[in-house]
């Protein structure tokens, strides 16, 4: 499930009109580290790791679209950067790679 969700996060980023080159490769580089991160964390936090994807899922959508709302953006943002609570110390590649793409995210929706 976890993986199906990044591969389909993936494919709308590929896909997005209102993405730069430059962004849509920083943001499929850093899909390729959250897959393998959000892999390793629901072996031993599944809901975290749901949520995160999730919260990914939903914020990409938001950035993504043609005609933004940017009171989404920012909540679909902030679910996400509150799905990374108490993970900063034992997982803080996952939560430099979700702060990163974050900001990509929250850049495009301006």
């Amino acid at each position: 499930m976890l993986e199906k969700t990044i591969n389909n996060i993936e494919t709308n980023i590929k896909n997005a009109g209102s993405v730069t080159e430059k962004d849509r490769e920083d943001l499929l580089n850093l899909l390729s580290t959250l897959k393998s991160e959000i892999l390793e964390l629901s072996k031993t936090q599944a809901e975290h790791a749901e949520s995160i994807t999730g919260f990914t899922k939903v914020s990409t959508h938001e950035a993504t679209r043609v005609k933004k709302n940017q009171n989404l953006v920012e909540l679909s943002l902030s679910g996400l950067a509150s799905s990374l609570d108490e993970l900063e110390n034992t997982h803080p590649k996952l939560v430099e790679t979700v702060n990163k793409i974050s900001q990509i995210l929250a850049n495009m929706g301006i």
